[in-house]
């Protein structure tokens, strides 16, 4: 079964499982950039066309760079024109002048050698300086002489994203983390996306890594053990939202609806939240050169959660901690 599209936008159809390039940065080892472009290929012919990366994100953006010239040389452009492509630009939070922005989206351009970018998804670190609407601004000047196709966010909450949409800045996505350990989306964002045609793009999906069947039946991993940024990031994440026994139930839950449709606990928490309203697609980390999970991730495509399935997840989900309560709104954790 082909990998379920959506059409993001009029002229752009995306995969609906993002590929998540975070896992180049160098905070989850040492990436062969050789081996990496190789894979890149094995991504491509899978189905897997959009790709998700940022300026920061270490050499990402040389990668991308390579895997499109190797692409473009050895099956032409259709090849190279299937690609999605959404780069971030996270600057720091200074005074933003139209020569200051249009000289960092060149950057990206330059280094990806292109010559318009797909989706620019723009990220801002202090809301105590509003200089981001001026930023968001010039962006959208660049947008209209075509320097970027779309432009999205990453990680603003709904307060900021209803003043920027509010200002007249055309938002195609919001780039947030959602999961069903993390659904502090579904108290304003979700309802303020849905009425505004706005997507959601969700990382940390399947907590990097941990809601998998690897860790089912496992006990609490030490801080040694969590060798990666994003093993870090997300058992921190499920402490907070409720520790490691209830952590296990919930395991235990995903496996049992595995266990009806013949799939993977990753695959089941995938699918519930490409499920929910408003979300566009889900990205998934690839560690590419490492490891790969082309096979297991496209099972997600072939079943949909009925009303019993989500249930059993609720009946954990009831017992965990309000996490937009300790934490707040989508990117208040960043802040």
């Amino acid at each position: 079964m082909a990998l379920s599209r959506l059409q993001l936008t009029p002229d752009m159809s995306i995969c609906r499982i993002l590929n998540g390039m975070w896992q180049v940065s160098g905070s989850h080892g040492h990436i062969d950039s050789k081996a990496a472009v190789k894979q890149m290929f094995d991504y491509l012919d899978a189905g897997y066309t959009t790709w998700d990366l940022a300026d920061i994100y270490g050499p990402a953006e040389d990668i991308m760079s390579e895997f499109r010239r190797q692409l473009l040389a050895a099956r032409g452009q259709s090849a190279l024109d299937s690609l999605q492509i959404f780069t971030k630009w996270v600057p720091q939070p200074t005074t933003m002048t139209k020569t200051v922005v249009e000289q960092n989206i060149n950057k990206s351009l330059t280094r990806m050698g292109m010559n318009s970018l797909d989706l620019l998804q723009f990220h801002w670190w202090d809301y105590g300086n509003n200089s981001y609407l001026d930023a968001l601004r010039y962006l959208s000047e660049l947008q209209s002489e075509g320097k970027i196709k779309h432009l999205g966010l990453t990680n603003f909450d709904t307060k900021r994203l209803k003043q920027i949409y509010e200002a007249g800045i055309p938002i195609v996505s919001n780039q947030v983390q959602y999961s069903i350990i993390d659904r502090r989306p579904e108290v304003s964002m979700v309802p303020f996306c849905q009425q505004n045609n706005i997507k959601l793009l969700t990382y940390g999906t399947v907590c990097g890594g941990l809601l998998s069947d690897k860790y089912l039946n496992q006990s609490e991993p030490r801080s040694a053990d969590l060798t990666t940024a994003s093993l870090k990031k997300y058992k921190n994440m499920i402490d907070r939202w409720g520790g490691w026994q209830l952590f296990q139930e919930l395991l235990a839950a995903l496996r049992r609806i595995g266990d009806k449709y013949n799939v993977s606990i990753a695959n089941v928490a995938i699918r519930y939240i490409l499920d929910k309203p408003a979300v566009g697609g889900v990205i998934v980390g690839v560690r590419l050169g490492k490891s790969e999970h082309l096979q297991d991730t496209a099972k997600v495509s072939q079943f949909i959660l009925d009303a019993d399935d989500v249930e059993q997840i609720e009946i954990v989900s009831r017992k965990s901690r309000d996490l937009f309560q300790s934490i707040g709104d989508c990117g208040d954790e960043y802040r």
